[in-house]
């Protein structure tokens, strides 16, 4: 393997950031003696991280993962990457960091243990110094083991290996120290807005040294408007704690429909030399929860309107690029959601910096368990909380605790071990303790399970909470509130009713809701079913009934969608078409329509069906429909005007497939994707919905077709393929780049249908 370079020259100042994602030598199994410098992995597998060696596949009942991981294998996998550093390098402080490993990490460098992370969703780092070779001709090895092979460790899917990305960071000896920089506001108005800078900053050399403390603020236009410095002494082998307080002019604030960015400039500065540097996101809101109104952010009672999300991403398993999550915000955006729980743990940092970008409120939480064991994962975090809980939780909140998209933490998820006696008072409170110590700025939460079951209604524990959250129940919630008028509630987890939309939508103090779920995800079904059915969207990003409906609940648009029951006689699954498997035996077509517009007009082949009025709670509107084929339309109407409507028609048989592609710009970057969608259609163009012939995708150019899907939860088929069957008439095919510049080519054929062909220009430029 081809030694990697980091070049870093002896004057250069400040802080070095090196992408450590290439060149890495892999193998699937457990190898005695791998951690050690002299190993020969020569035949190993090349790759680059980040990388899931279990959305590889291949499914089968049998694997240990079960359930809970989707039946996709566990094991052991191995990594080994060989660098060289430069001499002049000698001197500095060498760190690597990982975003995350699945899980039971080992990481050596030349042979050296550096430490060990069970928690597959924590990121960590480890200090280099002392063990590394420096100087040409000089190589160094880093080993990492990653051990899932205890199963059932989750009860839903984790993926396995070095799944997210990793970096070497090279500083001075006298350096901020890892996430070091913490930045609040308080005062938050359109006029001004005050800001608190606090920085910890490690002197690791043998001398006392005497330092400035520069801070830059810079507004999302890339103007800088304020600027401070502080003048510090820090003893040799001693941490500074170092406060600064800026005050900002008619800030930009961040918020749902504008979230505006500033950027913290923080260095060091030692005899004009800058000696470390880092650059920190921050956006300036004020955000709070009342009792008796739910949720203000900047002076603005706003319902939140969330889902909960896992950490995979559908046909890349858990090594998700960021334009996969970039596609699905944008669809949820589209839905009217507004905000994310990260069920149940810490999730990549980028992930969170796009919640930032794009505007989406965050609860972010960090365990599924504490002590007690779940069925279907009794060998996951259990086994580890108590000797881990503390680290896992800091190193959580004091990564993430910039991100204003975060607006409250949640320290468990429908936690098992007992709530009615002064142990589980305990475990609560000493990590609501533990977040406030690290994070004053935001209340603390957590996901209760049957209250009335575990009492933690009538015990004092509810009463302990910053906000009290549950899950399901609503009635439970509402009862809870209206007997403690004081508390404030929202709810963590919540089903697709109508009655409980109604619960958010009635009760001003119910600060939101959290949809279970989002996206369909791998695992948490039984065979067959591979992946969770009870999504928004499926897991290749298609619209499913529930997403439908709530979309007419909660986009502040005009929407009107139309369901179906795909059997007759308002039988069998809704579904958004006109297209039955057999037109012959379908006669009476049950028609909901989901619209929040005034009244809704339904046409058959140009023939009014008649107009309906919306209902005062929200319900659809429903009509029972003579099948014919042909077009079936819904109109939406606000005072009397066409506002939305929707059509289908009746399907022929397969002719051909038509490709289409979500951006017509790929960056030859490992965050970015773009996704083909093969669509099955007649003769003149009808979309077959009923079509599930297998497709073929084939590429010219300088791209890769890096997964496959269809968003079929029943289905076993390979992701990292080349073909997959049509459901419900489509399939994805996920495209990469590999050079910078010039185009990508990709055809879809399938036997006896015309084949489709799109164009996708590669760029080394991201899209402003």
């Amino acid at each position: 393997l081809s030694p990697f370079f980091l070049h870093a020259q002896s004057n250069a100042e400040g802080r070095k950031i090196t992408s450590f994602d290439n060149d890495w030598r892999f193998l699937k199994s457990d190898a005695t003696g791998a951690e050690k410098a002299t190993f020969d992995d020569s035949k190993w597998r090349k790759l680059n991280v980040p990388h899931d060696w279990s959305i590889e596949g291949p499914y089968d009942q049998n694997n240990p993962t079960s359930r809970g991981g989707g039946y996709l294998p566990a094991g052991i996998g191995w990594y080994r990457k060989v660098f060289t550093l430069n001499e002049a390098d000698a001197k500095r402080k060498i760190s690597i960091e990982f975003d995350g490993v699945m899980a039971n990490s080992d990481v050596w460098i030349n042979g050296f243990h550096l430490g060990k992370r069970p928690y597959g969703y924590s990121s960590f780092s480890y200090d280099l110094s002392g063990h590394l070779n420096f100087g040409k001709g000089k190589t160094n090895v880093l080993a990492v083991r990653a051990d899932n092979s205890i199963q059932p460790a989750s009860r839903f899917y984790t993926g396995a290996g070095i799944y997210r990305h990793v970096r070497l960071v090279s500083a001075d000896q006298l350096h901020l120290d890892h996430w070091g920089v913490f930045i609040t506001t308080s005062q938050v108005s359109a006029q001004k807005a005050n800001v608190k800078v606090q920085v910890k900053i490690d002197n690791e050399t043998s001398a006392s040294n005497d330092v400035t403390l520069q801070t830059s603020l810079v507004d999302p236009a890339g103007k800088t408007v304020k600027s401070t410095e502080t003048k510090q002494t820090i003893a040799a082998g001693k941490t500074a704690n170092v406060n600064q307080d800026l005050e900002i002019s008619n800030p930009k604030l961040w918020d749902l429909e504008q979230p505006n960015l500033y950027h913290a400039v923080t260095k060091i500065i030692s005899n004009g030399k800058t000696l470390d540097d880092e650059t920190t996101t921050f956006g300036i809101r004020d955000s709070k929860f009342e009792a008796a109104t739910g949720y203000w952010l900047n002076g603005k009672n706003i319902k939140i309107k969330g889902v909960c999300l896992h950490h995979d991403g559908g046909a890349v398993g858990a090594a998700v690029p960021l334009a996969v999550w970039e596609r699905r915000f944008k669809l949820l955006k589209e839905a009217g959601v507004n905000a994310i729980r990260t069920s149940h743990n810490p999730v990549a940092p980028e992930f969170l910096d796009l919640c930032d970008k794009m505007g989406f409120l965050v609860m972010s939480e960090n365990f599924d368990t504490w002590n007690a064991a779940k069925a279907n994962g009794e060998k996951g975090y259990n086994l580890y909380f108590t000797d881990w809980w503390e680290k896992d939780t800091h190193d959580m909140v004091v990564r993430d605790r910039n991100h204003p998209s975060i607006i409250i933490y949640s320290v468990g998820n429908e936690i098992h071990d007992n709530l009615d006696d002064s142990t589980g008072f305990h475990k609560y409170k000493m990590q609501q303790d533990l977040v406030h110590q690290l994070d004053p700025t935001r209340p603390v939460t957590m996901a209760l399970f049957r209250p009335n079951v575990s009492k933690v209604y009538a015990n004092g524990f509810a009463a302990k909470m910053d906000v009290v959250g549950q899950n399901y129940r609503e009635n439970e919630l509402i009862a809870a509130h209206e007997a403690h008028p004081d508390w404030k509630v929202i709810g963590t987890e919540n089903t697709h009713v109508l009655s409980q939309w109604l619960a958010l939508r009635d009760k001003p103090y119910m600060a939101g809701q959290f949809l279970w779920v989002g996206f369909d995800y791998l695992g948490e079904e039984n065979w067959p079913i591979v992946s969770y059915t009870q999504g928004l969207f499926d897991r290749s990003g298609n619209w499913k009934q529930f997403g439908l409906q709530r979309q007419s609940w909660w986009s502040d648009k005009p929407v009107v969608h139309m369901v179906r029951k795909s059997d007759n006689a308002n039988t069998g699954t809704w579904v958004a078409d006109w297209t039955p498997t057999d037109f012959d035996t379908y006669d009476n077509g049950r028609v909901e329509v989901y619209s929040n517009c005034e009244e809704v007009e339904l046409f058959l082949n140009g023939k009014s069906l008649g107009t309906k009025p919306k209902p005062a709670d929200d319900s659809p509107r429903d009509w029972d429909v003579t099948f014919e084929p042909g077009t079936i339309k819904a109109v939406g109407k606000n005072k009397g005007k066409e506002v939305t409507s929707e059509e289908f028609k009746s399907a022929g048989e397969p002719a051909k497939i038509v490709l289409s592609v979500d951006k017509n710009k790929l960056i030859n970057t490992w965050d970015d994707v773009a996704y083909v969608t093969a669509t099955v259609v007649d003769a003149k163009g009808v979309p077959c919905p009923n079509a599930d012939k297998l497709i073929q995708f084939s590429l010219n150019g300088s791209g890769e077709i890096a997964a496959v899907d269809n968003g079929n939860n029943a289905s076993h088929e390979q992701y990292q393929a080349k073909e997959r069957h049509a459901f419900k008439g489509t399939c994805i095919a996920l495209i990469k780049a590999k050079a910078a510049n010039g185009k990508v080519v990709v055809k879809a054929a399938s036997q006896g249908l015309a084949e489709g062909s799109v164009s996708i220009d590669l760029t080394s430029t991201p899209t402003k």
